[in-house]
C-alpha cells in the first residue's frame, strides 16, 4: 500500500457507545496502526434531536480507556462546520447537480402511501427536481421551507470495489435524489460525511455494512464535487443467537454494560476482534500489540457474526485467570464495596484468590465469597452426609474440631492442614465425606464452594473453630 494511509472513526453522540461500534472503531485502528498511517476521530453530530448530553466526552473516555488513541488533536465536531456544508450544498445547486425541494411532509406521506399501496419502493418523485433554478432562489429568498437533494442520474450503474465484499454494483435507477441539506440547515450524514473525508484526506472508510446501499450515492457526491474517493470497507453485521441484528430488545449491547459487570476491557477487545475476523490460526488470545501485527481486511467475514456471550465468558475468564492476586482482588474491590463488604486488603486477596479459577466476570465474586466476610446461615440438615445422622455428624465434627485445635498456627496453610486432616481421617476410620463434607459446609452454608482446607486456610484458626462450634451447636 503506497499512499499513506489515514482513517476515521466517526461517532454519533446518541448515547452510549454500542458494542458493534466498538468493534468498528477497533478495526478502523488496527487497519491504521497495521499500516503505520493515522487514526483520527471526528464526531458526527448533524442529527441534533438524537444528541445525548455529555455523550462525546463519553465516546472519548471509552476510547481512551480501551487504547484506541486518535491521532488529531484537534476533533472535528460536524455542528461547528455548518457554513461549510451549506456552501458545499450551494456550490451543487449553482452547478446544476443539485436542487431546493419545496414539497411539505404531507405531499411527502401521501407520495409514500401511493408507492406503498402500488408496490413500488419509496422513492422522491423528482417534483421539484427541473424547478427553474431563478424561481427556486425567490422562493428560497422569501423564506419558503426547503431542503437541497442532490440529482442523482437516471440510467447507468456505479461501481465499486469493497475491501472486504469485492465488487459490488448498484443501478442508478433505484438511487433516491437524496437529501443533502435539511431544512433545518443541518446536512444530512451523506453530504458532511464526504466533504469531513475529503478535508480530513481520508483514504480508507471502514463501516458497518448498513452503510453499504449508501455508499454509490456518496460515490457519486464525489464525483460532483470532483474529488478522488477514499476505499471503501464494510463490516459484517453482528447478530443475536437467533440471527437477527443485535439489539438491546434480546440483551446489553453497550460497552459501558459490559464493564459494569465485570467483563474486561481486554476480554472485550479481544471478543469483538473476532466478531467478524478470523487469524486463520488456533489462536483465540491477543495482545493489542498483537492485533495490529496480524490484522488485515482480507481477513475479515462477508457473512453476520453471532455474538456468543458465552464465548466472551470464556474469554473473561481466561483474562481474569491471568492476573496477578494483587490485581485480581483490586478489580474486586470495587463490587465488594458496593455490596457493604469491607475487611484488609491481605484478607481480601486471600479470600476472592479461592474464586479466581472459577469466576467468568468479576461482579460475580460478591456471591462467591461472602461467606468469607459473613457468618453463613443455613438448614442444618446441609450438614448431614449421606446415610449419618445428627448424631453422628455432630460427633464427626467434634473430633475435626478437637483435632484443628492442635495444629499449630505457624502451619495453618491450605496444604499442611489437608496433609493433617487426611491422615487423621485415615487413622479415625471414618470415610473422608463422613468428615469434610460437614466441615465445608460449617464453614461456607453452602452445598458447592471451594474446598474445606482452601476455606479454613482463609478464615484462620479462630474463626475456623469458631463456625465449626456453630455447626455442631445447630444439629443439637
Amino acid at each position: 500500500m503506497s499512499a499513506k494511509v489515514i482513517t476515521r472513526f466517526s461517532p454519533s453522540p446518541t448515547g452510549y457507545l454500542h458494542i458493534g461500534s466498538l468493534r468498528t472503531a477497533l478495526y478502523v485502528f488496527l487497519f491504521a496502526r497495521h499500516h503505520q498511517g493515522k487514526f483520527y476521530l471526528r464526531i458526527e453530530d448533524t442529527d441534533q434531536k438524537r444528541k445525548v448530553e455529555g455523550a462525546v466526552e463519553n465516546l472519548q473516555s471509552i476510547l481512551k480507556f480501551f487504547g484506541l488513541n486518535w491521532d488529531n488533536e484537534k476533533i472535528m465536531i460536524q455542528s461547528q462546520r455548518l457554513a461549510r456544508y451549506k456552501q458545499a450544498a450551494e456550490q451543487l445547486v449553482s452547478e446544476g447537480k443539485a436542487y431546493y425541494c419545496f414539497c411539505s411532509e404531507a405531499r411527502l406521506a401521501d407520495l409514500k402511501k401511493i408507492q406503498e399501496q402500488k408496490k413500488m419502493p419509496p422513492m422522491y418523485d423528482g417534483k421539484c427536481r427541473d424547478l427553474d433554478l431563478a424561481e427556486a432562489a425567490n422562493r428560497v429568498a422569501s423564506g419558503e421551507p426547503y431542503v437541497i437533494r442532490f440529482k442523482m442520474p437516471k440510467t447507468g450503474q456505479t461501481e465499486f470495489t469493497d475491501l472486504v465484499r469485492g465488487r459490488v454494483i448498484f443501478d442508478n435507477k433505484v438511487l433516491d435524489d437524496q437529501i443533502i441539506m435539511k431544512s433545518d440547515g443541518y446536512p444530512t450524514y451523506h453530504l458532511a460525511a464526504i466533504v469531513d473525508d475529503h478535508e480530513m484526506a481520508i483514504t480508507h472508510v471502514i463501516r458497518a455494512e448498513e452503510w453499504l446501499s449508501s455508499t454509490p450515492k456518496h460515490i457519486l457526491l464525489y464525483r460532483a464535487f470532483g474529488w478522488p474517493a477514499p476505499e471503501f470497507a464494510h463490516l459484517p453485521l453482528n447478530l443475536n443467537p437467533d440471527k437477527s441484528k443485535l439489539s438491546k430488545r434480546q440483551g446489553d449491547v453497550a460497552v459501558e454494560d459490559f464493564l459494569k459487570k465485570g467483563f474486561l476491557k481486554e476480554a472485550l477487545l479481544n471478543f469483538v476482534l473476532l466478531l467478524g475476523w478470523n487469524p486463520g490460526t488456533d489462536q483465540e488470545i491477543f495482545s493489542l500489540n498483537e492485533m495490529i501485527e496480524q490484522f488485515s481486511l482480507e481477513k475479515v467475514s462477508k457473512s453476520g457474526s453471532v455474538f456468543d456471550v458465552r464465548k466472551l465468558e470464556w474469554l473473561n475468564g481466561e483474562y481474569i485467570r491471568l492476573k496477578s492476586p494483587k490485581e485480581f482482588a483490586a478489580l474486586c474491590q470495587p463490587y465488594l464495596a458496593a455490596a457493604g463488604i469491607a475487611a484488609d486488603d491481605d484478607y481480601i486477596e486471600r479470600a476472592v484468590a479461592t474464586e479466581q479459577k472459577r469466576v467468568k466476570v468479576i461482579s460475580e465474586i460478591v456471591a462467591a465469597t461472602e461467606f468469607f466476610f459473613k457468618e453463613p446461615s443455613y438448614d442444618p440438615e446441609l450438614l448431614i452426609w449421606k446415610k449419618l445422622n445428627r448424631k453422628e455428624t455432630a460427633q464427626n465434627l467434634k473430633m475435626l474440631a478437637e483435632r484443628l485445635s492442635q495444629i499449630a498456627e505457624n502451619k495453618w496453610q491450605e496444604r499442611a492442614l489437608e496433609d493433617e486432616i487426611k491422615d487423621f481421617i485415615v487413622a479415625s476410620g471414618r470415610g473422608t465425606g463422613d468428615l469434610l463434607w460437614p466441615m465445608r459446609v460449617a464453614l461456607s452454608g453452602r452445598k458447592a464452594s471451594p474446598g474445606p482446607f482452601e476455606i479454613a486456610a482463609v478464615l484462620g484458626q479462630k474463626n475456623t473453630l469458631k463456625r465449626i462450634n456453630q455447626a455442631i451447636d445447630l444439629l443439637k
